[in-house]
C-alpha cells in the first residue's frame, strides 16, 4: 500500500468513527449530560436546581426553568412580548437569519431569547425577566429589546420591582445597528423605572457579556451573581494582548468581580428565591421585622451606600 492510499484509508477511518458520534439534537435529547466526573443524569441535575453536587457548576438554565425555580412550578404567568419584523436586514452568511431564527425558536419554543413572567415572591408582587443562551446565544436583538422594554414597562404599570437574569454574548450581528440600539433604548427603560422609584434587581448568570454588561445589566439597584459566572465585556484574550500582562485566573468570574465591587452579592441558585425576597422585603419596607444581618456585612454597606445615593 503506497502512501496515498494509506491517507486514504486512514480518512476514510476517521469518517466512519466521526458518523457514529451523536448529533447535537441526539445530545439535547438525551438523559444525560456531562460535568466534572463525566456523564451525569439530568433528572439527578434537575432535582438540584441544575447545579452539580460534586463541583458545584450551576449549569445553564433556559428560561421557563428559571421561573419554576424563581418562583415554583405553575406560580407564575408568561406574559406575551411584542415581536417585531424579524429580518429587516435581510442578513444572510452562511445561511439565512431568517433561516436560523426559525431553528432557534423551534430549539427553544421561545419567540426570542427573552422571556418576560409575573408573580409572588415573599407576598411581593415581582416582574421577572430572562435570557435563554440557546436562542442564538442568548444575543439582543430587536425583539429581546421590545420583551425587555415590555417587561419594565409592566412593572411600572403595576407597581411591581423587576428583576433580571442576564445571560449572553452581546449584540446580535446579524441586526447590526438595530441591535446596538437596544443598548440605549434598554438604558432609558431603565431610567423611568428607577424614576419611579421600583427597585431593579440583576441576578448575573454565566455567561453575561458585551453589549448586555455594558447596558442594562450594569445598572442594577443590587447586583447579585451566581457562582463562577463569567461577567465580561471583552474577552479575557482580548484583554491580555491590549494591557500584555497575565491576568488572574479568576478574572471576569463572579467572585472576582465582587471584589471590585461590581457585584454585591454571589448566591447559590437554590437560595436565590430567600435572598431576592428578602431584598425586595427591605426596599418596599414591606416587613419591619426583616433581620438585615442576613445580608453580610460587605454586602450590607454596598446595599447601605447606594440606598442613601439614590
Amino acid at each position: 500500500m503506497n502512501w496515498i492510499k494509506k491517507v486514504l484509508h486512514i480518512g476514510n477511518k476517521i469518517k466512519r468513527v466521526l458518523k457514529k458520534r451523536p448529533t447535537k439534537d441526539e445530545i439535547a435529547n438525551s438523559d444525560w449530560t456531562s460535568c466534572c466526573k463525566g456523564p451525569i443524569l439530568k433528572k439527578e441535575l434537575e432535582e438540584n436546581y441544575w447545579v452539580c453536587n460534586l463541583c458545584g457548576k450551576h449549569h445553564r438554565i433556559n428560561c421557563r426553568q428559571r421561573f419554576d425555580i424563581f418562583f415554583g412550578k405553575n406560580n407564575y404567568q408568561i406574559l406575551k412580548t411584542p415581536i417585531p419584523n424579524d429580518d429587516p436586514l435581510n442578513w444572510e452568511d452562511s445561511k439565512p437569519y431568517i433561516d436560523r431564527l426559525k431553528e432557534a425558536r423551534k430549539k427553544t419554543n421561545q419567540d426570542c431569547g427573552v422571556m418576560i413572567a409575573s408573580g409572588k415572591i415573599n407576598k411581593i408582587n415581582v416582574t421577572v425577566g430572562a435570557i435563554n443562551f440557546d436562542f442564538i446565544g442568548g444575543s439582543i436583538g430587536s425583539a429581546e429589546g421590545e420583551a425587555i422594554i415590555y417587561g419594565i414597562q409592566h412593572a411600572i404599570d403595576n407597581k411591581n420591582p423587576f428583576v433580571f437574569f442576564p445571560c449572553g454574548g452581546g449584540q446580535r450581528m446579524h441586526e447590526s445597528p438595530i441591535a446596538l440600539t437596544q443598548m440605549t433604548r434598554t438604558t432609558l427603560a431603565v431610567n423611568e423605572l428607577k424614576k419611579n422609584n421600583l427597585p431593579y434587581l440583576i441576578c448575573f448568570t454565566d455567561p453575561t457579556a458585551g453589549g448586555i454588561t455594558a447596558s442594562f445589566a450594569m445598572l442594577g439597584d443590587i447586583s447579585i451573581a451566581e457562582p463562577n459566572s463569567l461577567i465580561a465585556f471583552a474577552g479575557r484574550r482580548v484583554i491580555e494582548a491590549t494591557v500584555k500582562e497575565d491576568l488572574p485566573e479568576n478574572f471576569q468570574r463572579s467572585e472576582y468581580v465582587k471584589e471590585c465591587g461590581f457585584v454585591d452579592l454571589i448566591v447559590l441558585r437554590k437560595d436565590l428565591k430567600d435572598k431576592i425576597g428578602l431584598l425586595l422585603s427591605i426596599l418596599l419596607k414591606k416587613n419591619s421585622d426583616i433581620n438585615s444581618e442576613l445580608l453580610d456585612e460587605t454586602s450590607k454597606t454596598n446595599f447601605e451606600t447606594r440606598a442613601k445615593a439614590s
